[in-house]
């Protein structure tokens, strides 16, 4: 796990992994991470790879996709990789068709595929298409996979983790409405879910990441040095709730944004005009 600095310490403590009751959990299960080329969704497949689980990789990039898996050559796990763009009907089709024909179905989904995205509504107005690709990969993607895969899940008393985001359950923030509409349409999807999955047999949990380093955050010049959680300890925190069933996870202080939130609500609301002034006049001078 990369270095935290003294700030990052307090924020984001550390985890701790029963590597053992890991690898009893996932003894002969059929694990699909999506998003599986990069980030967090690459962390896990690293951390996964020392159990005796079938690991399927999911993601766009085929090359980096078969660049994990021959990383992973020697390790205990059976690693397979499937190319596709979730956003696309046919590749989601094809997909979801190698999947259910798997002789042992898939037991455990980790839907972390995703896109972010920030542009202000102003710079919005001819680029519908920004609020449609990311509703496509963000929502609509995650859903479609779940409402094919269910049945088998059920079957297999399951278990579904959503990479949700911090943001979902705090105040929306300005330039960020495709992004976190997107989050918060299928945290909210997923939540309403749960309780019916369960009844079924299945388990679900919510993970709430806040900025994570991951190179989805790079074209956002403030994030490269704000505080922000490494890959590796998301990927611990949906490693935990694989063999402890946790419903959530989500960083410690989150509670208290969440009540700052409600109280502070109109502050906020009333400063965001000033700082959208502030902005646009640095990058006028800029």
């Amino acid at each position: 796990m990369p270095t935290y600095n003294l700030l990052e310490h307090l924020l984001f403590p550390p985890t701790f992994l029963n590597r053992k009751k890991l690898a009893r959990s996932l003894e002969g299960k059929t694990v699909l991470i999506t998003g599986a080329s990069s980030g967090i969704g690459e962390q896990l497949a690293y951390l996964l790879s020392d159990t005796k689980a079938h690991l399927i990789l999911v993601a766009r990039r085929g090359d980096k996709l078969q660049a994990i898996k021959n990383a992973l050559a020697e390790k205990e796990a059976r690693i397979s990789v499937y190319a596709a763009d979730l956003r696309n009907e046919k590749e989601i089709e094809a997909l979801l068709e190698g999947l259910l024909r798997l002789p042992e179905g898939v037991d455990i989904v980790v839907s972390n595929a995703g896109h972010s995205i920030r542009r202000p509504i102003r710079e919005s107005l001819d680029r519908y298409h920004d609020f449609t690709r990311t509703m496509a990969i963000n929502y609509f993607a995650p859903v479609r996979l779940l409402l094919s895969l269910a049945p088998t899940l059920e079957s297999k008393r399951g278990h579904v983790v959503n990479v949700s985001t911090a943001n979902a359950l705090l105040l929306p923030v300005p330039s960020w409405a495709a992004y976190q509409a997107s989050k918060s349409a299928f945290d909210t999807w997923f939540r309403a879910a749960a309780p019916e999955w369960n009844r079924a047999g299945m388990s679900a949990t919510s993970i709430y990441p806040p900025l994570v380093r991951t190179p989805m955050i790079a074209p956002t010049a403030a994030y490269r040095k704000a505080p922000a959680m490494s890959p590796m300890h998301v990927a611990k925190w949906i490693g935990k709730s694989i063999y402890t069933r946790r419903r959530t996870f989500r960083p410690w202080w989150l509670t208290f944004g969440q009540i700052g939130s409600v109280l502070f609500r109109r502050v906020w609301e009333a400063s965001i005009p000033r700082l959208g002034k502030k902005e646009e006049n640095g990058h006028h001078r800029g």
